[in-house]
């Protein structure tokens, strides 16, 4: 999270020196609200540091160092905690008083019986119970604060603590416990695994890869839901953008079960792109589409732009290379009921833009609805507008129709590793559309990727000199006069 603030305070930063494109500001807040529930909402934090409130309750036996086969029984272990005797008649009220000071694991129940001194139920059971609390909070009977002192007060509970002896088992500890406690002491145990369905996706790292099974199973027994653990063994550079994967843990099971801002996926994970963690982001630019649009989604993967867009009114041209990607889209087309709306490809990006996209676009700019162009892949996209050159041939006759204010909306993704990433993306697509774009384009971030890599959006209208063979460079296009002025007004409302 701490990486998504620095990426918000260099863009504003940037902002100030580069003011060519529309600003980003806007778009600060949003990522700062992003960054903040990225790991609990698109990535689940499975071993992190260690609460401060859990400290010194758990010494893990020595025995479990090293372990690769994992041993729950050899993780229990008994230890004294403080406790308060409460009457049964108050019992309830006074838990939720001393809800802030209350021991609090996994599967543990915190108000118990008592026993006598040889650990039998004590005669009088049904008139107390013991609340057991947390021992970093409470040491003694002096404590506890003035709100939980005057609850006590109140109902008539003595603010005297005891000791109770409690067994610690696999069950009751939490995952980043379990996991400090085998890897080698002093090393790093930090990991974090996306949720995909019922499989968590992992990245571990060198000196977690020797306990990989353990660690597998360790997330399966810790996270219900998930049944499948596996590792992403090389990095996304297939002609079809999936990853070679290892199981850790769990059943082999590949097809996933998706649901993302309402909407419905399946797909076999190990053989199609997916991303959890571009929700917000397939969200926004949605929300940019009004009905009777037209889309077209470049590299469409399974569907995450194509089929909302197809659910708020808009008509689809799908298309991507990977052979599994389109029979996922085509299949998650009809599970959403919008294989009507959705007219899906197979073929290089290249190919698409200038076969089916050319041979639509004509008509298309005819229309009065707007034309939206996602190009999602982010590492060779901004490449790929070259295919845009010269697309449409020689320009038609201006009298027939005012198509200038219907030209393609674009929304290009591109990696940036550069101190300055607007200005590289920005620069990157000039370069493939061999025209400047400055003051015609925004920028988005998108999310920070890794550390000095971050993932941006550049937004901007295809000019007519890309699209068009022999338009003529030297004029202003704003300057030209409009055979139907009040035609091409009309079409920009």
């Amino acid at each position: 999270m701490a990486a998504g603030w620095r990426g918000s305070g260099r863009l504003l930063f940037l902002l100030q020196k580069h003011p060519s494109c529309v600003s980003l500001s806007q778009n600060l807040n949003q990522f700062a609200r992003i960054s903040f529930k990225f790991s609990t909402i698109h990535s689940q934090e499975a071993m992190t540091d260690q609460p401060q409130s859990d400290l010194g309750l758990y010494k893990p036996p020595q025995t479990v160092r090293g372990m690769t086969e994992l041993d729950r029984a050899a993780f229990s272990q008994t230890v004294s905690v403080p406790a308060i005797r409460i009457q049964t008649s108050v019992l309830n009220k006074v838990v939720k008083s001393l809800k802030k000071v209350a021991l609090q694991r996994p599967g543990l129940k915190r108000v118990v019986e008592e026993h006598n001194e040889d650990g039998n139920k004590d005669s009088s059971k049904g008139e107390h119970r013991l609340l057991l609390l947390d021992p970093n909070s409470i040491t003694s009977a002096d404590s506890f604060g003035s709100e939980e002192s005057d609850a006590l007060k109140a109902y008539g509970v003595p603010q005297e603590i005891q000791k109770y002896e409690l067994k610690l088992t696999y069950e009751n500890l939490k995952s980043e416990e379990i996991l400090r406690a085998v890897l080698p002491e002093g090393q790093d145990v930090t990991s974090g695994f996306s949720r995909v369905g019922h499989i968590a996706h992992m990245n571990l790292r060198d000196h977690q890869l020797p306990y990989g099974k353990l660690i597998g199973q360790v997330i399966i027994d810790k996270n219900p839901g998930v049944t499948c653990v596996v590792n992403k063994t090389n990095t996304i550079d297939s002609t079809y953008r999936n990853f070679q994967m290892e199981v850790l843990a769990g059943e082999s099971n590949m097809v996933a079960k998706v649901r993302e801002n309402g909407v419905f996926y399946e797909f076999d994970f190990s053989r199609v792109y997916w991303n959890p963690r571009l929700s917000t982001e397939h969200e926004r630019i949605v929300s940019l589409l009004q009905r009777g649009d037209t889309v077209v989604d470049i590299f469409a993967g399974v569907g995450p732009f194509a089929i909302p867009a197809a659910r708020r009114g808009c008509e689809v041209l799908a298309n991507d290379l990977n052979p599994e990607s389109f029979r996922w889209l085509q299949h998650n087309t009809k599970l959403n009921k919008v294989d009507n709306k959705i007219t899906s490809f197979n073929m290089d990006g290249r190919d698409f833009i200038r076969g089916p996209v050319r041979e639509r676009l004509p008509a298309l700019m005819k229309g009065t609805q707007k034309i939206h162009m996602v190009m999602n892949l982010p590492a060779l996209a901004l490449e790929f507008l070259d295919a845009f050159r010269n697309l449409l041939g020689p320009e038609p006759d201006q009298s027939v129709s005012c198509q200038k204010n219907n030209l393609p909306q674009m929304h290009c993704y591109g990696f940036s590793k550069e101190d300055d990433a607007q200005r590289d993306v920005v620069e990157r697509a000039e370069a493939s559309l061999k025209i400047s774009l400055q003051g015609q384009c925004s920028v988005h971030l998108v999310r920070n990727v890794a550390p000095n890599k971050e993932m941006m959006c550049v937004s901007f209208t295809l000019p007519r000199e890309v699209l068009y063979s022999t338009h003529t460079l030297d004029k202003d296009i704003s300057e030209e006069p409009c055979p139907k002025k009040q035609k091409c007004e009309d079409l920009t409302d």
